[in-house]
């Protein structure tokens, strides 16, 4: 069944039927002032933190309620209705709807009885409040008077645990006021009074452009008792009665009228932010003002489509294009600034950036924001501890070089966090290198960076250090010990341990350093690296390699995870895909350890984290017997090693295996059967359930995943082959034999390459004919020398 539908003109997801199998959102806003909205205008808004900053409620895993609520009523007929389809759900047999989800903004348009509705969505660029444009029309052909409500529910706490548990403390702190055509919301007043600024005391629900009739700060006035956000009784009666909030749950609701002549409209603007009286007052005097709105607009569609200029592609394949193009890329932003913050599932409740997510979820903005990546990159090399570790979990206020360690029982009690991970530190390397393979900016190295807990040293020193924590702890096979946990929480190997993943990840590490060492001429260095990297490839081998497959790892006491003799879990797709991607398999390894994941984990909905599930014979540290089989790392379709997956094919040269597996996992090709996957058709989910489950296809935790980060490399590295290193860029796509062409437009180190690939003779990968700026060269590798401000290349496959 089909909801919508890309429009790619204006870098938008249209949903044409509101009644979605799930709330499909969109987010607003910055670190600094952060909102979720869905199609039908639920969501929350929070200032920093979706935890310790939120300003308004949302009921997570229930209706899609409450939300930024605009209610229309006919004073005439006594009849109203919502601008979004929700809260108050119109038949829609008489209600027409539409949802623009864009990049940054949502606009919600409605019709119902000749009265058309628009209402934009929107957080001005580097502003930190929200704005709320609604437009009216008379579309009918007699005179209308309408009554329209502006309603938002506030928190009556900061911290989104206590509002909701806390009741005997939260319902008797907040009070409201009306002040200058707002409601202004006030916490903890008594004790606020000497506070310099708002200090997350004071929020405000302003209407501009119109003058207010009436209004209420008290929710359950403004619903009354025993309704719902559906039947408000203010809205019924079509009048608030005036009554303010105190020792009750606070809201903003805010009423005005008009009267529109047939064919004519109305604009007013509804703002809410974490403002005091007087910051509040001044922002509603701003949207007095004509043309602001549009104006704001445009600044933020700019900023965004700009990041998205610097690459996109036109392939054969539509859905390809809208997710390289605009939902992927915005996807992987939207992960790179909120991390696992706040979504429709994650509450806000982790108050820090988790080191293994974040510097991957790096790794999917690069091409399109080096700068922007070299600032977040910056920031976790200073929350690696000088032994070479990274904190599990960084917190939003981090102070390098002043934080506790999971050596102190401190961090430990305040994160929740007990040990190292043996991962973490590793996700550095193909970060750090992407960065400067695609920047050229080598000074990087030797920029001096602190640690998080004491000294400092430069990137390149800060590299050596995270080899050496896994030298340092190597287990009984000399590979790298599996500590808390390696990428997968759900796999628990023992202190002493040992994860074959990660010890590809180690050696992967040492391919990329020796690039780094052998640029900078240190050849002491490049002896070590000779001598441990062999040894470790040679230990993989010898001990992880079993016919047609690499095993997972080894427990503490030595049982082997991930045998083939195994009755479950005898195939994990992880140490195939990383076997290729790190360089450590031979060709003929590789062919065979790709076909086994094809032959026992692949599904048309993607490949399976790991199967048959764990449901007899799990190890005491398989935590995810937990979850039902089919589901999450219990045999789900995991959706992050998809692109690892996808990439891994492409470097083989594989390029039906590999867009095979992206157009399985890929959202967009799941548009047409939205009721089998349920959340968005644009935004990658954290894992979709697999055949043994009687929903099989169905996906869940949308929108903040690292699914965005790995499958943008696996598309843009992998099938499209844009492989820079740190003097120039090879250009080796491995595409479906069927496209017989494709483009490219990409920004490099600020050149602009206009690449176009052609494929008449149904090739998956190899360059036959590589021209540059007219010119036929000897390889399809493009050196930063040869290039122009301006460049036209073409590759014959």
């Amino acid at each position: 069944m089909n909801y919508g539908y890309f429009d790619e003109k204006n870098k938008e997801y249209v949903i044409t039927r509101p009644d979605t199998p799930a709330p499909w959102a969109n987010y607003l806003g910055s670190p600094e002032y952060g909102a979720i909205i869905s199609n039908n205008a639920g969501g929350y808004s929070f200032v920093k933190s979706g935890a310790n900053g939120r300003i308004t409620r949302y009921i997570f895993n229930q209706e899609d309620k409450p939300g930024r609520y605009v209610y229309l009523r006919d004073d005439d007929e006594n009849d109203y209705w919502s601008a979004s389809w929700q809260p108050v759900g119109k038949p829609l047999s008489e209600y027409q709807n539409q949802c623009h989800h864009g990049t940054a903004y949502t606009t919600i348009k409605a019709q119902y009885k000749g009265i058309e509705s628009e209402v934009l969505y929107y957080v001005p660029l580097n502003k930190t409040h929200e704005v709320w444009k609604v437009t009216i029309k008379n579309a009918s052909d007699k005179p209308r008077n309408i009554s329209a409500f502006g309603f938002i529910e506030f928190t009556n706490e900061s911290n989104y645990e206590n509002d909701q548990v806390n009741l005997q403390y939260t319902l008797f702190i907040t009070k409201t006021y009306f002040k200058g055509n707002k409601i202004l919301q006030v916490i903890n007043e008594n004790d606020g009074k000497n506070a310099e600024g708002s200090n997350g005391r004071e929020r405000f629900f302003g209407l501009a452009g119109a003058k207010v009739e009436s209004y209420n700060g008290d929710k359950s006035h403004f619903i009354g008792s025993y309704r719902s956000f559906g039947n408000p009784i203010a809205v019924e009666n079509g009048s608030c009665d005036n009554v303010l909030n105190y020792n009750s749950n606070a809201c903003g609701a805010l009423h005005t009228k008009m009267t529109l002549k047939p064919g004519e409209q109305k604009e007013f603007i509804f703002l809410l932010g974490q403002k005091n009286d007087k910051e509040s007052s001044d922002i509603l005097s701003y949207y007095n003002e004509p043309g602001v709105v549009d104006k704001e607009l445009s600044e933020l569609k700019s900023y965004w489509h700009g990041k998205l200029a610097n690459f996109q592609v036109k392939t054969p394949d539509d859905n390809f294009n809208a997710m390289l193009n605009t939902w992927n890329a915005y996807q992987c932003f939207i992960t790179f600034i909120w991390s696992r913050a706040a979504s429709f599932i994650y509450a806000g409740l982790r108050n820090g950036y988790g080191y293994r997510d974040t510097v991957q979820d790096i790794q999917g903005i690069i091409h399109l924001d080096p700068e922007m990546a070299r600032e977040k990159i910056w920031f976790m090399l200073s929350a690696q501890v000088d032994n070479g570790g990274g904190l599990p979990l960084v917190k939003f206020d981090h102070n390098a070089g002043h934080e506790d360690t999971p050596d102190d029982a401190s961090y430990v009690q305040a994160t929740g966090h007990p040990a190292y991970r043996a991962d973490d530190a590793l996700w550095l390397f193909p970060t750090v290198y992407k960065y400067m393979a695609e920047t050229g900016d080598k000074n990087f190295l030797d920029e001096v960076i602190p640690y998080a807990n004491k000294d400092e040293g430069t990137v390149y020193d800060h590299l050596k250090r995270a080899i050496n924590f896994s030298m340092e702890r190597l287990s009984v096979h000399k590979m790298p010990a599996g500590l808390h946990a390696d990428w997968n929480d759900c796999l628990r190997l023992g202190k002493k341990g040992e994860s074959t993943f990660v010890a590809m990840q180690l050696y992967y590490a040492m391919s990329v350093i020796r690039n780094i060492a052998e640029d900078k001429k240190d050849t002491e260095y490049l002896a070590y690296l000779d001598k441990v990297q062999t040894e470790l490839k040679d230990t993989i081998n010898n001990n992880c390699w079993e016919e047609d497959r690499f095993i997972r790892g080894f427990k503490e006491d030595g049982q082997v995870i991930g045998s083939k003799k195994d009755p479950e879990a005898s195939m994990w797709v992880n140490p195939q895909s990383w076997a290729v991607i790190s360089g450590l398999a031979s060709k003929d390894q590789a062919e065979k350890a790709l076909e086994s994941v094809h032959r026992e984990l692949n599904t048309k909905y993607g490949v399976r984290t790991m199967a048959p599930s764990y449901v007899d014979h799990a190890f005491d540290g398989a935590l995810a017997i937990l979850f039902n089989p089919s589901t999450k790392e219990n045999g789900g379709i995991f959706s992050q090693p998809q692109g690892w997956i996808i990439l891994a094919e492409a470097l083989m040269g594989h390029g039906n295996r590999a867009y095979e597996y992206f157009t399985e996992t890929c959202p967009a090709t799941q548009n047409d059967h939205a009721e089998i996957r349920v959340i968005e058709p644009y935004a990658h989910g954290q894992f979709t359930e697999a055949n043994e489950s009687p929903f099989y296809g169905r996906s869940h935790t949308h929108w903040l995943t690292g699914t965005a980060s790995t499958v943008m490399v696996g598309c843009v590295e992998g099938i499209l082959g844009m492989r820079p290193d740190l003097n120039g860029l090879t250009i080796a796509p491995s595409i479906p034999s069927e496209w017989k062409e494709f483009s490219i437009e990409k920004t490099f180190r600020g050149k602009k390459l206009n690449i176009k690939v052609q494929n008449p003779n149904g090739a998956e990968s190899g360059c036959k004919e590589f021209y540059v700026n007219g010119v036929k060269q000897e390889t399809n590798y493009l050196p930063e020398s040869m290039m122009k401000d301006v460049n036209d290349i073409l590759l014959v496959m």
